[in-house]
């Protein structure tokens, strides 16, 4: 009745968003926020005996300018909010933003004026990852979840709109900082 067509051995389809998103989980550059004891561990992540090279994450980028992945490893202190989100803002789009330990997530035990009750208070958060501090081990797994969530992402209008939605959430959070750079 129909004439059945046959594809070549060897062809591979997929969709334009398909690659990019493959694309984009394979080459994370984390920039590393480390401020406290989890950041011991996010090092630890990079050694020999967890490699993060087998992700695509070779090296942890000191210019912002060069990441695409925040890894917020610790609590964050009023003073040094400014400085996050500066940094943050630095990023080329698109970005992503990993909080590990409770201390980032949410202040952890520091119930306190000094530290910020949750990073997420100054820059969007695409993944939490609770602990005091979080194994090595965890922290692979926030990353391997986080590229599911970056192999499926879209592209074009609709991904824009989503970007300015999470930055409109994180500003409406976003405290005001006074003129010493305090959020008050």
């Amino acid at each position: 009745m129909g004439i059945e067509e046959k594809l070549p051995s060897g062809v591979l389809l997929t969709t334009v968003e398909g690659v990019a998103g493959y694309m984009r989980k394979a080459s994370l550059w984390p920039a590393t926020f480390g401020l406290a004891c989890c950041a011991i561990e996010m090092m630890t992540s990079g050694g020999p005996k967890y490699d993060l090279a087998r992700f695509g994450m070779e090296v942890f980028r000191a210019s912002p300018r060069q990441a695409d992945l925040m890894i917020v490893a610790g609590r964050v202190s009023q003073k040094m909010a400014p400085v996050l989100r500066q940094i943050y803002d630095q990023m080329p789009e698109p970005k992503w933003v990993l909080a590990m330990g409770v201390c980032a997530s949410s202040g952890g035990m520091f119930n306190n004026y000094a530290i910020v009750q949750g990073v997420d208070h100054v820059v969007p958060v695409d993944m939490y990852l609770p602990g005091c501090p979080p194994r090595p081990e965890m922290l692979i797994d926030a990353i391997l979840k986080l590229h599911d969530q970056i192999q499926g992402a879209k592209l074009g209008p609709n991904a824009a709109a989503l970007v300015e939605e999470r930055e409109n959430n994180a500003l409406r959070q976003l405290p005001l900082i006074d003129q010493t750079g305090l959020l008050r």
